[in-house]
């Protein structure tokens, strides 16, 4: 155990062996530490938080603060933390609003600069939220779920295992595993192949994906059938996980976003050839 002379550490916390604290930390009482842990400087971890083994917390992280909320109770649950997590500068995890209650993050995830995990959110494992992620209370992340940067989640939201969350979107409904979000839209453009194929997904699964996907966005099926359809044709492999999700949700399903067929579209124009008069912008029919 390495302990900074200018850290601040509760002899009522359980520290690990190897554990790594750096000046003007601060460990609360009730704080479990597991082994090989290391936190640089100026980091905070309040009462109520468990850590597994292997962690790596950077400059002023906070976990264990109370729930940023207008009720949050005198005795708020905990967090629990799992093994071999990296927190980058400033992260904030807040523990669960009922004392009977945790947030929970996983195994291997990587939150960058500045995420902010709120209240009862639930994250798996393998999960990246890049810089400036926000994420509200009540919020589910399953496993190997990529959010790019300055995303924003709604309460009580879901994110589907493999999804990948373009950056600066408003996340408001559901988002369905293995598919790509585009940022700005917040509507979903297709699988998350790149993902997939690096997870070790065979062609043949992403084929079995691809085919469900047609079957949510594309064949026109009213939502209950669609459910029908997705239950009888996969009641196994990667895409029988669709189903699953489906039937949770509470807040509804991220729309696809697709060109309607009398869109139009800007043409480009050299500037050199363009008259003082001519700031009117050209359009053409889509098809």
């Amino acid at each position: 155990m390495n302990i900074h002379p200018l850290a601040v550490v509760s002899p009522a916390a359980q520290i690990g062996q190897d554990v790594r604290i750096g000046p003007f930390c601060v460990i609360e009482p009730d704080v479990i530490l597991g082994d090989g842990c290391e936190l640089a400087s100026h980091v905070v971890i309040r009462s109520g938080s468990t850590l597994g083994s292997g962690n790596k917390i950077c400059e002023r992280t906070v976990i264990g603060g109370v729930p940023q909320h207008l009720q949050a109770p005198e005795q708020a649950g905990r967090v629990v933390i799992g093994s071999g997590n990296t927190f980058r500068e400033m992260v904030t995890i807040h523990r669960a609003m009922d004392k009977d209650s945790a947030t929970i993050v996983g195994d291997n995830n990587m939150l960058m600069v500045n995420v902010h995990v709120a209240h009862d959110c639930h994250l798996g494992d393998h999960v990246i939220v890049v810089n400036n992620g926000m994420l509200a209370g009540h919020v589910t992340i399953e496993d190997r779920a990529y959010l790019g940067g300055a995303v924003g989640v709604h309460q009580f939201c879901r994110i589907g295992s493999l999804a990948m969350v373009g950056g600066q979107s408003a996340v408001v409904k559901d988002i369905p595993p293995f598919i790509t979000l585009d940022g700005d839209s917040a509507c979903v453009v297709g699988l998350n192949q790149v993902g997939l194929r690096r997870a070790g997904y065979l062609l043949d699964d992403i084929r079995q994906l691809k085919a469900a996907y047609r079957t949510i966005y594309r064949s026109g099926l009213a939502w209950d059938d669609v459910l029908e359809q997705l239950q009888a044709k996969y009641p196994e492999g990667p895409a029988a996980h669709f189903h699953e999700f489906f039937i949770a949700t509470k807040r509804g399903i991220a729309p696809e976003r697709r060109t309607p067929p009398g869109a139009t579209i800007k043409i480009h124009r050299d500037p050199e050839s363009e008259t003082p008069d001519s700031g009117k912008t050209s359009q053409a029919k889509v098809g």
